[in-house]
């Protein structure tokens, strides 16, 4: 596969641009860290600086030895910027913003007694990149225990004991953020299969990051966490009409109020709300969807009539009702439009099974779909209209438009090993 010319424009716009997010510690933010770009400067939010970070050393070949240096500081930064603003129940904030005031606004609104969500699982997944990509595990020793208090204020405040899956505490910064799941409904009634799949997998990183420092005991009490979240999906996510994984409406019971309910219960534990998004295959990226499953999936996401676009997938299947395609932004529009985080993980998923050919599809699309951005505006975008793979908001979006340079990496490497 030949890219020689698209990868050298993307290469040459990210290094143009990579001063621009590593930046320096500000306000109550005291370490480096990096952010998205565009419209989001200054700002540390959870997931994306770990794709940023995922993108950045992924390009540990074309960046200088200094560059990478930084690269590193700053990954590390993230990590100890949202330790630094860990509250002592073991909350940590979503995003850490640059303001006036003494410190995040979510720390502060959690002070105050409103529960809302706390930093996706892609926390101990950051450390564990970092330390697998430098070979030094160290620096995250002082972390652990900071960690098990994270996880423990997960299990106590987002898990739900009758099902064994998490659930959101509302629709504010869920990632995907207005998908139909989870946006609008009421409070800490989604378990929504983007939390509970990446949720598998950072709860493998703990185990391994346990391992690592020979806490053997404390590893098998996650190995087995990750084991019945496992469970719990596939018991609960997996339809097996649809052959599709759906977040669940976890708010079931039995409502008794006179002698209507008395004979037999709600005896099932959710109820599948069918609405199929792009966070469906990550149970693959995650790697623990069965061959069957894999297969049933890699059909929808080539469907033309669902997932399939020009330009990769589309984040919102294309016949559900909700899609849309409007410019957005709190929320951002996962209604549909392309974005390339959407696109890696569905490469990924890909490669992980075996799909080659189809992962290369992806990868061929999304490198062309960047490239065109840059010729046209000299730019990258947020996201992409999946019809005409114009962009539609916030040029100078660095973030996990990176990942299209490691798709092409990775197949590379893929060649070299065969």
């Amino acid at each position: 596969m030949r890219f020689a010319e698209e990868r050298r424009r993307l290469e040459a716009f990210i290094l143009d641009n990579l001063d621009g997010v590593l930046k320096r510690p500000h306000s109550f933010i005291r370490y480096p860290f990096i952010d998205p770009g565009s419209v989001y400067d200054r700002n540390v939010w959870d997931w994306d600086t770990y794709w940023s970070v995922y993108g950045l050393l992924g390009m540990k070949d074309v960046l200088s030895p200094q560059q990478l240096a930084r690269v590193i500081e700053h990954a590390k930064g993230n990590v100890h910027n949202f330790f630094d603003h860990q509250l002592e129940d073991g909350y940590i904030p979503m995003m850490i913003e640059v303001a006036d005031w003494p410190e995040p606004y979510l720390n502060m609104m959690r002070k105050q007694g409103v529960h809302m969500n706390m930093h996706k699982p892609f926390l101990c997944s950051q450390i564990a990149l970092i330390s697998r990509f430098t070979g030094d595990w160290s620096w995250a020793e002082g972390y652990i225990e900071n960690l098990e208090r994270y996880f423990a204020c997960y299990d106590r405040e987002f898990f739900n004991e009758n099902c064994g899956l998490y659930v959101w505490i509302d629709d504010i910064m869920i990632g995907m953020d207005n998908d139909p799941a989870s946006f609008g409904r009421p409070k800490s009634s989604t378990a929504n299969i983007y939390l509970n799949s990446f949720m598998v997998c950072e709860l493998q990183c703990m185990v391994d990051l346990l391992n690592i420092f020979g806490r053997y005991d404390r590893a098998s009490v996650y190995r087995e966490k990750r084991r019945r979240l496992i469970d719990a999906i596939q018991s609960e996510c997996w339809d097996r009409r649809d052959r599709f994984f759906y977040s669940v409406d976890v708010d079931i019971r039995t409502r008794k109020f006179d002698w209507f309910h008395q004979g037999l219960g709600v005896f099932w534990k959710t109820l599948p709300i069918k609405i199929r998004t792009w966070s469906g295959f990550i149970p693959m990226y995650a790697g623990f969807a069965s061959r069957d499953q894999a297969e049933a999936l890699v059909k929808h996401m080539f469907d033309p009539e669902t997932f399939e676009s020009d330009f990769g997938v589309t984040t919102l299947a294309k016949d559900e009702r909700m899609f849309d395609l409007s410019a957005t932004n709190t929320p951002s529009n996962w209604l549909g439009p392309v974005w390339l985080v959407a696109n890696y993980v569905a490469f990924r998923t890909l490669m992980n099974y075996g799909y080659r050919r189809e992962a290369e599809c992806i990868c061929q699309r999304s490198v062309r779909l960047l490239d065109a951005d840059l010729r046209t505006t000299g730019s990258l975008h947020e996201y992409y209209d999946p019809f005409t793979g114009k962009p539609v908001m916030n040029g100078g979006f660095i973030n996990w438009n990176i990942l299209a340079l490691n798709m092409l990496r990775e197949l590379e490497e893929s060649d070299a090993a065969d």
